[in-house]
């Protein structure tokens, strides 16, 4: 097992452009009423820097995991979704909607069924059924049942991650800590969302909502290194 200092002093300096852009975004506080293709770019760019903190790793890398490869196309829907809720006044936000459904379910798959851990499960639905029974009375429309798919996808994700989770024993890695981190702060972020738009204003929404998405999206990422397959496979593959 990898200790967490071994980690922080090999990804460390990959993820110096990371946290530079999110300093940036948050110091240029673009108004979000003013959208245009500039806000766009500095909102997306903390994610562009993952897609490169993952390619620094190697394509061979990548293409030897397919569970860190749906985590890298994870993010390029990311970006994307990003890039629509920019202009969501002005009708995208289903657009963005959409694009992390699918991120949720490529993370999703990246971190596997196994193990199952049902009562986690079944815990998570029961949190997110009263979170979607909140937003309820204030959803309308389309809203009204793409938002309930939406939240349950999320939440599938989260049970995933975190259902592989152990933070005793022999058999916890510092990858499975950080997806389930990141997974979590995602959904943080995307209830925050929710409840500001259809339930009543949050202060500092915006702070809290980018804050933790920028944390939950570098701690997937950061996940992605450790890979779910074999890494001896991957070393005897590269050195033949």
């Amino acid at each position: 097992m990898v200790s967490p200092v071994t980690v922080v002093k090999s990804e460390g300096p990959k993820l110096v452009p990371f946290f530079k852009a999110t300093c940036v975004y948050f110091v240029l506080w673009l108004p979000s009423s003013s959208p245009s293709w500039v806000s766009a770019l500095i909102k997306c760019l903390p994610i562009f820097c993952l897609w490169l903190f993952l390619l620094a790793h190697g394509l061979g890398f990548l293409l030897a995991h397919p569970s860190a490869t749906r985590i890298f196309v994870g993010l390029v829907f990311s970006a994307v979704g990003d890039a629509f809720l920019i202009w969501q006044d002005q009708g995208y936000f289903v657009h963005g909607l959409l694009m992390f459904a699918v991120t949720h379910m490529l993370y999703a798959s990246a971190f596997g069924m196994r193990p199952l851990a049902l009562r986690t499960g079944l815990v998570m639905a029961v949190l997110s059924g009263l979170y979607y029974a909140l937003l309820y009375p204030g959803l309308s429309g389309a809203f009204t049942y793409l938002v309930g798919v939406y939240v349950a996808i999320i939440t599938f994700m989260v049970w995933r991650a975190v259902a592989g989770l152990q933070l005793v024993g022999a058999a916890w890695r510092w990858t499975e800590l950080a997806a389930g981190s990141g997974a979590v702060l995602f959904m943080v972020s995307d209830m925050t969302i929710g409840i500001d738009k259809f339930c009543f204003p949050v202060p500092y929404s915006r702070a809290l909502i980018m804050s933790t998405y920028y944390a939950a999206q570098m701690l997937i990422a950061l996940s992605a290194v450790e890979s779910r397959e074999p890494v001896e496979d991957y070393r005897l593959s590269k050195a033949n």
